[in-house]
């Protein structure tokens, strides 16, 4: 599925994200258009056109996208656990298959009660990921629903909050660093128990007397490139970005964040960010080579 608008009114659609997310609620579809449950059907929860996925001390619970996707834009709603939500991780993902997969990771980690949530961000590049980011949030993501989006194309990944931009993955191929565009994902959403890493590094563990753990959403929408399963993925990647066909996510707009969205990401970096593996150099004693102006 794709979008298909003249040129001349990209400048103006696609001036800032704001806009972008104004078009996509309008189109969001329900939850069954798009997805399906691929674990633990009884910890779903419909209620209208939100749904609610529920953790206990038996199971947790997630759900997949329909098809497979090549580049374009993924947008969810979803209103965190309440409370004390500490040692549960709330995840939004897109991910391919395979042990060589690439995966674009949001991971909320919940937190004691009081305490804030922490975002985290992670890429996955033909199976290599230990790209972490981490960040709280300029609201309280329990309180409302927020909308989280991944913005993919052939020149960046980029994550948003309610379209603030949090993160950039640039293509830096020609600096010999990997950057994922030759395969297919699905859209993915779940909440498990972490406690072993989640929350304060695995100190503080789930209280399963606060149970069940409730994460709830709504807004589903996916504007993006849809891939045949059966369709070879080189074949899905010269289909996904055909210059003929004039995909929004291929125009020149679209390979870079604007003056006003580069801004925002670099307020959310010096009010926000409190973990970025580019700067963690007992982990990478050599700065990886995407960090560079990263």
């Amino acid at each position: 599925m794709a979008i298909s608008i003249s040129p001349s009114s990209i400048k103006f659609l696609f001036f800032s994200f704001s806009v972008v997310v104004l078009v996509g609620l309008v189109s969001a579809s329900r939850f069954d258009d798009l997805f399906q449950p691929n674990w633990a059907l009884d910890h779903f929860i419909y209620e209208g056109e939100e749904l609610k996925l529920k953790l206990d001390n038996y199971s947790g619970a997630g759900f997949a996208s329909k098809s497979k996707y090549m580049f374009g834009k993924t947008t969810i709603q979803i209103k965190l656990v309440e409370g004390d939500s500490a040692g549960t991780v709330t995840a939004f993902y897109m991910s391919s298959e395979g042990p060589n997969h690439n995966e674009f990771d949001f991971e909320f980690l919940g937190n004691t009660t009081g305490e804030p949530y922490l975002v985290q961000t992670n890429i996955y590049v033909n199976g290599v990921g230990n790209r972490e980011q981490r960040l709280n949030l300029w609201f309280d993501p329990t309180k409302d629903f927020h909308s989280y989006s991944v913005l993919w194309n052939q020149r960046q990944v980029v994550f948003l909050v309610d379209e603030t931009p949090i993160r950039v993955f640039t293509n830096k191929e020609k600096q010999g660093v990997a950057f994922p565009k030759d395969q297919a994902m699905g859209v993915y959403s779940s909440i498990w128990n972490a406690d072993d890493w989640a929350t304060q590094g695995g100190r503080v563990k789930t209280d399963w007397t606060h149970a069940p753990f409730v994460a709830s959403y709504k807004g589903f929408d996916i504007n993006a490139c849809e891939c045949p399963i059966s369709v070879a993925t080189d074949e899905n990647a010269k289909r996904c970005s055909a210059s003929d066909r004039g995909y929004w996510w291929d125009h020149p707009v679209m390979s870079e964040l604007n003056l006003h969205q580069s801004h925002q990401l670099m307020w959310v970096r010096a009010n926000h960010l409190v973990y970025d593996y580019c700067t963690d150099t007992s982990r990478f004693p050599v700065t990886p080579l995407e960090c560079d102006h990263h």
